[in-house]
């Protein structure tokens, strides 16, 4: 069985808590239960959330779990010598060892990040780079995979970072089992942007954002106006003029953005031709998709995939 410490400290964000949940449905989706679970911190007992919800943990001892997960903070504060060097023998002891959101300027004022990649929460991105100049930063990604040291974004991106130990550890579909049962979208790629398209249009009413749901699931699809307004049960004309009303956008650039997002997202992937990414995110073609590129990144799709790969 494989032992997790989720390591605490006052102040940290109990959203962060929610990768608990991810490894003990791991344990009930598993043939039999994979992980041991551990809240620690450095001297054990309540530690005191920055909500005020504290939590019970365990004080730290033996340092040779199979992943270490550090938790995040609403703030930025300096960490202890105690923590610190916690971190540092875990590092050698353990697995892997992974940060949520701030938990990867833990991680960088123990040395652990010097010349890796990493990232954060994008509010704290150039942050983490300016007091540490070792780290390589990329504060556009969800999460990122250094050898043995995991990062992940803030908030909601630790349901994703723990997805993926899990689906490294026992395979996509117990991964896909528990995202259905934490009723969220199936783990996004770590190479996936922090922002959102769909988040970045936000409509006011159900109507439009009913439309753009439908849209964002039937991309394959002609996307037409008249289409959308179907679903929406508007009139063409009626839609157009409510959804640049909400999003302020067009019909049809609000769609090239998701388009865009979903091929960026299949490309980062890494398992399928630029050509297969155009026909399944709807650019039918490869030339289409590199203006569409082009406008959104200011690169063609090779460059990203050369990127991705790299």
């Amino acid at each position: 069985m494989k032992r997790i410490g989720v390591v605490v400290f006052p102040g940290f964000q109990i959203l962060d808590m929610v990768a608990v949940s991810v490894f003990e449905i791991a344990n009930l989706e598993a043939d039999e239960p994979a992980y041991d679970i551990e809240v620690i911190s450095e001297q054990g007992g309540l530690v005191r959330s920055s909500s005020g919800v504290k939590v019970e943990s365990k004080a730290f001892d033996d340092p040779a779990y199979d992943t270490v997960v550090v938790t995040g903070s609403m703030f930025v504060e300096p960490s202890s010598d105690g923590l610190r060097a916690f971190l540092n023998r875990a590092l050698a002891a353990s697995r892997r060892t992974t940060s949520i959101c701030t938990g990867a300027f833990v991680l960088a004022e123990a040395g652990i990040l010097d010349g890796r990649r990493a990232t954060t929460h994008w509010v704290f991105g150039r942050e983490l780079q300016h007091r540490y100049p070792k780290t390589q930063v990329d504060d556009d990604r969800i999460f990122i995979v250094d050898g043995s040291v995991w990062t992940s974004a803030g908030m909601t991106a630790c349901i994703d970072l723990c997805l993926a130990l899990v689906e490294a550890d026992l395979g996509p579909e117990i991964s896909r089992a528990i995202a259905r049962k934490l009723v969220v979208y199936h783990r996004r790629t770590g190479g996936q942007s922090q922002f959102s398209a769909m988040l970045d249009l936000q409509p006011r009413s159900d109507r439009i954002q009913t439309a753009l749901t439908w849209a964002k699931d039937h991309l394959r699809e002609r996307l037409s106006v008249e289409t959308l307004a179907e679903v929406a049960h508007l009139s063409p004309r009626q839609f157009s003029r409510a959804f640049r009303d909400e999003t302020r956008q067009s019909p049809a650039k609000a769609i090239e953005n998701l388009r865009v997002e979903a091929a960026r997202s299949m490309i980062e992937a890494g398992r399928h031709s630029l050509e297969t990414v155009a026909i399944e995110t709807g650019f039918v073609d490869t030339e289409r998709m590199r203006r569409a590129f082009l406008r959104a990144f200011g690169q063609p799709p090779q460059a990203i995939k050369r990127a991705a790969r790299a």
